[in-house]
């Protein structure tokens, strides 16, 4: 009886001060509060609720989504692709990888392959400068296979398109797969048939291959370093061409390349195409001075052999 009259006394006592008593009442109320957050928190994210991501890559679409389930994972379809070596919905690529931690319901994003490429209308790039064609072509989805050069008065525009040796017309109405590359046959005058090689290190396989049709020049063999996929194509770049930038060539000649993912390669190739630049420019400079000299020359030689025309004195007379 003793202690719980003590109990009642510091109690009286504790609320007998007020500002004492107030602070107590603030003290109980936010550890109350902490207490309760983590509470919910801990519910809330699943604390200590954690699972392995299965490796989904190489497995079809519903085996993928069964094995997630039983691990308490959500799979999303972020993106598709169309592998023809692959079966239609195996799962290509995942974010998270295969083998990470994570808390359950995490949403697992994943690139699956198609079941079939998407055929999409071709449009009629006929009548059009080259760089519009292209333009037209890659809007709509597609690609150049090959420039075909004749003679023309209006050099760079497109005469005729060809797939798979058959003109197309603007009459075709036709449809096609995704990324399909069309035959143009191009005009070119013969005093219009040189141009200049762009600079290609350090681009894209997309950016490079508009970079040469503009130009009016094909793209030759596309070779990569090991460990390129069509998964990580979109990352790899440019780091050699086979004619450095700034050579002419004839309009409709071929320029092959070869890419990377090692950006410190592409710096190199990038460095060493500036000397080279800087060093055909040089001696493009001294073969023109030197052209201009044995033109001057020849052009002297040219005047002393004219002679001068002779007057007689039967011609003063006349």
């Amino acid at each position: 009886m003793a202690k719980k009259s003590n109990n009642k006394s510091w109690f009286a006592r504790l609320k007998s001060r007020p500002i004492l008593w107030n602070l107590t009442l603030i003290a109980v109320v936010l550890v109350s509060l902490l207490v309760l957050s983590y509470i919910a928190l801990a519910v809330g994210t699943r604390h200590g609720m954690r699972r392995t991501v299965p490796d989904f890559t190489g497995l079809g679409l519903k085996d993928a989504q069964y094995y997630a389930e039983q691990r308490g994972l959500k799979l999303i379809i972020n993106d598709s692709l169309y592998v023809p070596a692959y079966p239609g919905g195996m799962v290509l690529e995942q974010l998270p990888k295969g083998g990470v931690a994570v808390k359950e319901g995490r949403k697992i994003y994943i690139t699956i392959n198609s079941f079939a490429q998407k055929k999409l209308p071709m449009p009629y790039v006929a009548g059009r400068s080259l760089r519009q064609a292209k333009n037209m072509l890659e809007s709509a989805g597609f690609g150049i296979e090959k420039l075909e050069y004749v003679e023309d008065i209006a050099t760079n525009y497109v005469l005729a398109q060809y797939l798979n040796g058959v003109e197309i017309t603007e009459q075709s109405n036709i449809k096609i797969e995704k990324g399909t590359g069309v035959v143009l046959r191009v005009g070119v005058s013969p005093d219009q048939n040189i141009t200049t090689v762009p600079r290609l290190i350090g681009r894209k396989l997309f950016d490079a291959k508009g970079r040469l049709w503009e130009q009016g020049l094909n793209v030759g063999q596309v070779t990569y370093d090991e460990g390129i996929t069509l998964l990580n194509e979109d990352d790899a770049r440019v780091c050699r061409q086979s004619v450095i930038q700034s050579s002419q060539l004839p309009l409709g000649s071929t320029v092959s390349i070869h890419l990377t993912l090692d950006k410190q390669v592409v710096e190199a190739a990038a460095a060493e195409a500036e000397r080279a630049v800087a060093a055909l420019l040089k001696q493009r400079e001294l073969a023109d001075s030197l052209a201009r000299v044995a033109a001057d020359s020849l052009r002297m030689v040219n005047e002393a052999q004219v002679e001068p025309q002779q007057t007689t004195d039967d011609e003063f007379f006349f």
